[in-house]
């Protein structure tokens, strides 16, 4: 379809530019098509980096992730960065978190454990609502919070199943328990 000098350079209906070659048929000359800039090129560049410096590729660090198998044939992947501290949650309920579980733990062996240190209400392991599995994490509630405080003395960093524990005081919401009013309600 051929336009009419009158028309070029106006737009159509769909919004597009009719384009007349200047040659009246002749190809046009190729032009050379920029470099296109990823995402980051472009952040950088904005930001006051060289856009020179930041068109050539970039070398991108890469994270070792090294395979081990588990006992149970099944394969588990683990990077090199360091491990997150647990956030330490002082002890002001006999509720206690239990972190870095076994995920063969049951709450019987739980309640085995943490009865060596005092009275155990309950124990109770965290499971994912559709499969049924252990999250790795439970939560127990001793008798008083003295049996609580002395619960994370003993058993926090003990080796239990394979795993070293993460043992300390529940987050709870605004219910403060003290040892007195454990005991008196007992």
């Amino acid at each position: 379809m051929r336009q009419d000098n009158n028309y070029a350079g106006r737009r159509s209906r769909g919004g597009r530019r009719h384009r007349r070659n200047s040659n009246d048929g002749a190809p046009r000359s190729a032009a050379k098509a920029p470099v296109k800039l990823t995402l980051w090129q472009k952040i950088k560049s904005w930001f006051g980096g060289s856009l020179a410096k930041s068109s050539a590729p970039k070398k991108t660090s890469t994270v070792v992730v090294t395979s081990s198998s588990t006992t149970n044939g099944a394969r588990k992947s683990e990077s090199t960065r360091p491990a997150r501290k647990p956030e330490v949650v002082d002890v002001t309920s006999p509720k206690l978190y239990v972190g870095n579980l076994s995920f063969d733990a049951s709450e019987s062996d739980l309640f085995e454990l943490f009865k060596g240190v005092g009275s155990v209400q309950n124990a109770e392991i965290v499971s994912h609502r559709h499969t049924q599995k252990s999250k790795g994490f439970a939560f127990v509630m001793m008798q008083t919070v003295d049996e609580a405080r002395r619960a994370v003395t003993e058993l926090h960093d003990k080796e239990f199943m394979g795993r070293k524990l993460v043992v300390s005081g529940a987050k709870t919401s605004d219910v403060r328990y003290s040892s007195s009013d454990t005991e008196a309600a007992a």
